[in-house]
């Protein structure tokens, strides 16, 4: 009874922080987007202030307050990391369920494609793709959604193999029922909880590869307040003292990152039913 009751406790604690970070996570993404462009204006007469109650983050070399605009950066990428996140993760589980439920030819062509895939670092894959694809916004999306499937297709393809082998299903099958219908009854269903994991694990690697890329000038075009411009702009005035425009908003970043990865770790944890054992 203890027992039961610790686990009620610490399975209680992790949906109230997990409640609480996607609180924390939609506020932050919500006052960037509704966060007005003239908050973000700049003056010349306030350009490369130190952090301030004026200006939380200083300002840059044009003088433009970087609170908002490291805000304004963090909701630009992370709208390209869950868009980018949801097209990698429905290609995965469409590629998984093809390789597990197709010949053997499929599934050794879409093992193939994964090594593939995988061996190449996927910084370079993305810039390569971006360049080829004339840069700009279009360019890192399908970068990233193209490079960051794989992992969750090849447990996508493992777990549709292992229920495929189940009793109910060969039940289903000698019923007479047709392979769409065991898909979407037995198959799908097993599947929503781990796209939903895998899609939430993917975004923090989306968010930093799309903030690399901008900032190696490959991504997102200048005039956008991304994270990975500003780091990118403040480079060139770390070297006059203006420590503050690089260190606020790269840790900004790194929170965010941690944030949605912890929540993607606490949401596993949620929708595994063997943890309520635990």
């Amino acid at each position: 009874m203890k027992g039961q009751h610790h686990s009620i406790n610490s399975r209680t604690k992790v949906v109230i922080w997990t409640v609480v970070m996607a609180v924390v996570f939609t506020f932050v993404y919500m006052f960037g987007i509704f966060a007005s462009d003239e908050a973000a204006a700049g003056s010349f007469l306030d350009a490369k202030q130190p952090p301030s109650w004026e200006h939380f983050f200083g300002t840059d070399a044009l003088g433009r307050d970087l609170f908002i605009r490291t805000l304004k950066g963090v909701s630009v990428s992370m709208t390209v990391g869950i868009a980018a996140s949801l097209i990698s993760a429905v290609i995965a589980v469409v590629v998984g369920i093809a390789a597990a439920t197709g010949s053997k030819y499929a599934d050794a062509f879409v093992n193939w494609l994964i090594d593939l895939v995988m061996s190449v670092p996927h910084t370079i894959l993305i810039i390569l793709i971006s360049f080829a694809l004339g840069r700009g916004l279009k360019g890192l999306l399908i970068g990233i959604a193209a490079t960051h499937w794989c992992s969750l297709a090849r447990l996508t393809r493992g777990e549709v193999l292992q229920l495929r082998a189940q009793q109910y299903v060969a039940v289903s099958r000698k019923l007479g029922k047709s392979g769409g219908w065991i898909l979407m009854h037995h198959l799908l269903p097993h599947l929503v909880p781990q796209f939903f994991v895998g899609l939430i694990l993917m975004f923090p690697h989306a968010i930093l590869h799309e903030a690399s890329i901008s900032f190696l000038g490959f991504g997102l075009s200048p005039e956008q307040p991304a994270i990975g411009i500003i780091l990118s702009e403040s480079m060139r005035y770390l070297s006059t003292g203006m420590w503050w425009s690089a260190v606020l908003p790269g840790l900004v970043l790194v929170l965010i990152v941690l944030l949605v990865d912890r929540l993607g770790e606490h949401l596993r944890i949620i929708m595994d039913p063997y943890s309520a054992q635990q």
